[in-house]
């Protein structure tokens, strides 16, 4: 089971008209919002597929500027990390190697700048460690 909250943006003029539909769609819990058009809800799926039909939903509603996921949670992956954690060295060997070269390492940098993370991703998991 994933749940994950979500902030959706409206303009203020809109935002009783757009709290009730959030309400009347189903396919989301309504939490709270603000003066200035922020809405706060939460979705739950079984899987991230759901969870982007949910999404798809709400962002269709009339005078939705925005709807952004902030914080998701997944029992199942969790499970299964934690499985992987718990089974095996969570540390990289390279990391425990007082004898690695330190300027052989390669710094991929940081994920904010990468505009294609796929293609980003596949090269990272080629990168030699």
């Amino acid at each position: 089971m994933n749940v994950s909250s979500i902030v959706v943006k409206t303009a203020p003029k809109y935002i009783d008209e757009v709290v009730q539909s959030l309400k009347d769609c189903e396919v989301c819990d309504y939490h709270m919002h603000d003066g200035q058009g922020r809405i706060i809800i939460t979705i739950e799926g079984e899987n991230v597929a759901e969870e982007l039909e949910k999404l798809r939903v709400i962002e269709a509603i009339p005078h939705v500027v925005t709807a952004d996921m902030q914080m998701s949670y997944s029992e199942d992956e969790l499970d299964a990390h934690m499985e992987v954690i718990e089974g095996g060295n969570a540390v990289p060997k390279m990391l425990d190697d007082e004898n690695v070269n330190i300027a052989s390492m390669k710094y991929n940098g940081d994920l904010k700048t990468k505009d294609d993370l796929i293609t980003f991703t596949k090269k990272f998991d080629a990168t030699e460690r």
